[in-house]
């Protein structure tokens, strides 16, 4: 499916183009797209409880800009309230969300040895990450995604992360981050302590912070469909608006109004739904 988003006020526009079915791998989504006309500035990343990898092939190599500098080409950012601005010109990527479980199998590193930055994918893949840029460059959609799921596939394996651990970041993501921390650790009969220790080792941020982006993840999408923030505030378990209030800023330095008009999460539906 191909779709396009106009920006409001701007001349930008972005192709977004979906995969025609789910990757068989579980904890791997993706999405194509193609800014033709970059806004000036570039567009701000909004934060997401995924490791994201940037596969690209256009004719000019995008521009991640950070606290720490910039980043050119393939790359890869961990999890969390990570401030990015993209930007370039004909760019065109193949964009991977990739479970904070699966990474280490995947990139070979786990999100805590990402350490919370954004690296390039040369750093991580060596060589292959070129090659696969030109296979991307020559290939129509179709194969790009199928180019991108193989990728995927051939390069998972080796140890992951513990079963334990796995097991509490999903029930973080099926109680879209409502699930109470002590409760995890009684579950698993482990200490409150082990559990912060063990999962912060493992996935790169404590489990609350955890369960408060994935928590931000739904109440930026509920901001950018339009629901009022005292709404959002209530359904997504914030205690009150100016909590939501808090997290927005925390993780992106914008109001939960500002946030709602955000160019990047006017394709969310689109690409992710």
């Amino acid at each position: 499916m191909r779709s396009q988003v106009r920006e409001p006020g701007d001349a930008a526009a972005w192709d977004v183009v979906c995969p025609p079915r789910r990757p068989r791998v579980p904890g791997v989504r993706m999405a194509g797209f193609r800014d033709r006309a970059p806004a000036a500035g570039g567009h701000r990343a909004i934060p997401h409880p995924a490791v994201t990898i940037l596969l690209e092939f256009g004719s000019s190599a995008p521009v991640v800009e950070t606290a720490s500098g910039q980043h050119r080409g393939s790359l890869v950012a961990a999890p969390g309230p990570i401030a990015l601005w993209v930007r370039g010109e004909n760019v065109e990527c193949v964009q991977l969300r990739l479970s904070p479980v699966l990474a280490r199998t995947v990139l070979g590193v786990s999100p805590a040895e990402l350490d919370g930055s954004v690296v390039t994918l040369t750093e991580l893949w060596g060589r292959e990450a070129a090659r696969i840029r030109e296979q991307l460059s020559a290939a129509s959609w179709p194969e790009r995604f199928a180019l991108a799921e193989t990728a995927v596939l051939r390069r998972r394996a080796g140890t992951g992360i513990d079963p334990e651990i796995a097991w509490a970041w999903h029930r973080l993501v099926t109680t879209r981050g409502r699930a109470r921390i002590d409760t995890l650790a009684a579950d698993l009969g482990w200490s409150r302590k082990r559990l912060w220790s063990r999962f912060t080792g493992q996935l790169g941020m404590p489990p609350k912070r955890a369960a408060a982006l994935i928590r931000f993840d739904h109440a930026a999408r509920d901001l950018a469909a339009g629901i009022a923030p005292a709404l959002v505030a209530a359904q997504c378990g914030y205690t009150d608006q100016s909590h939501l209030h808090r997290d927005v800023a925390a993780f992106t330095g914008l109001t939960p109004g500002t946030l709602a008009v955000e160019p990047w999460l006017a394709v969310d539906d689109l690409a992710w739904s």
